[in-house]
C-alpha cells in the first residue's frame, strides 16, 4: 500500500494523514470544505513543527512529510488511485453509509475501505458496499500522532486478509493494533462511555463537583485525565452519540445518557470544541478552570 485516502479534515482526520504521512506514504486529504483543508494542512504543520522542537524528528522529514499530503474536495479524485480509504467524518450513521456507498463506486475493487467510527457498526457500513470483505473498522485515539492505540474491528464479513493487512499497516505507521468485534462501542468505548456517562450522573446528582470527581479519578485510579475532563476532550455531543448506539444496539437502560449531558448538549455546551463544557476553555493559557456554572 503506498496511496493513504483520508475523508475529512477535522481534528482525527488530520491527524491520521499527518500519521500516515510521517510514516512515509502519500495520502489525500479530502473535505468539501477548502477551508477546512487548509486549516487541517496548517494544524498538521504545526504540530509536526512541535514533534521537531521536542526533538523527535528533524525539519527535514517535518518538510518531506508535508510533501506527501495533498488536499482535494472531490471525493471521486481524490479515492480514484487509493490502495486504503480511511472514512473519519462526524460519527452519523446516515453521513457514513452514504460515504461508503459513493467509495465503492469511485474506489478501485482491490482497494480496503476502513472506518474510523467509534461505535458505529462496521458490517451494517459494510452492506452499503459490494465489497464487505474489505471493509474494516479502523479506530484511532485522540490525538492520533501521539496514541499508539488502533482498535481494529472485524465485521461480519471482513476477510482474514483485510485484517492482516490492516493490522500490519497499524504496525507500519507506528502503532500498536488490537483486533475486536463488531459489537456495539467495540472495547473501548463500552467501557469508557459507560464510566464517563457515571461520572456525569455523580455530578448531576451532587456527590461531589467537577474537580472532586477529576480529582478522585486521577489520584485514585491513576487516570492521567478526569472523566469529565475527558468528555470534554472527546466532545459532549460525541460521548451522547455513542451512548444512544449503545443503549440502542444493546436495549439495556444501563447506557441511558445522564439527561445532564442531553441538556448540555442541546444547549451547545460540547466541550474543548464549544469552548464550554465542564471546563472553560476561553482563557489563553492551559490552566484547567472549571465552568462558571459548576462554581456557582
Amino acid at each position: 500500500m503506498n496511496l493513504i485516502s483520508v475523508i475529512g479534515s477535522g481534528t482525527m482526520g488530520n491527524g491520521i494523514a499527518h500519521t500516515f504521512a510521517l510514516a512515509g506514504l502519500r495520502v489525500n486529504l479530502i473535505d468539501i470544505s477548502p477551508e477546512k483543508l487548509e486549516q487541517a494542512l496548517d494544524t498538521i504543520a504545526l504540530n509536526l513543527g512541535r514533534q521537531v522542537s521536542k526533538g523527535s524528528i528533524s525539519e527535514a522529514e517535518k518538510n518531506t512529510s508535508l510533501g506527501y499530503i495533498e488536499v482535494f474536495t472531490e471525493m471521486e479524485k481524490g479515492v480514484a488511485d487509493a490502495d486504503l480509504v480511511i472514512e473519519a467524518a462526524t460519527e452519523n450513521l446516515a453521513v457514513k453509509l452514504n460515504i461508503f456507498k459513493e467509495l465503492d463506486r469511485f474506489c478501485k475493487p482491490e482497494a480496503i475501505l476502513a472506518s474510523n467510527t467509534s461505535s458505529i457498526s462496521i458490517t451494517k457500513i459494510a452492506a452499503e458496499t459490494n465489497r464487505a470483505d474489505k471493509v474494516i473498522g479502523m479506530h484511532f485515539m485522540n490525538p492520533v500522532p501521539v496514541m499508539k492505540l488502533v482498535e481494529v474491528i472485524r465485521g461480519f464479513k471482513s476477510s482474514d486478509d483485510t485484517t492482516k493487512t490492516i493490522m500490519d499497516m497499524a504496525v507500519r505507521i507506528g502503532k500498536i493494533p488490537v483486533e475486536a468485534h463488531d459489537y456495539p462501542g467495540f472495547v473501548a468505548n463500552r467501557i469508557l462511555m459507560p464510566m464517563i456517562n457515571e461520572a456525569i450522573f455523580t455530578l448531576h446528582e451532587g456527590v461531589a463537583g467537577v474537580t472532586e470527581i477529576d480529582t478522585v479519578m486521577k489520584l485514585g485510579m491513576a487516570h492521567p485525565m478526569g472523566p469529565l475532563q475527558l468528555a470534554d476532550f472527546i466532545g459532549l455531543d460525541v460521548c451522547l452519540a455513542i451512548l444512544n448506539v449503545l443503549q440502542e444496539g444493546f436495549g439495556n437502560p444501563k447506557y441511558a445518557a445522564c439527561p445532564l449531558l442531553v441538556n448540555m448538549v442541546t444547549s451547545g455546551q460540547l466541550g474543548v470544541k464549544s469552548g464550554s463544557g465542564f471546563y472553560d476553555y476561553s482563557g489563553e493559557n492551559n490552566e484547567l478552570v472549571v465552568s462558571k456554572r459548576w462554581t456557582t
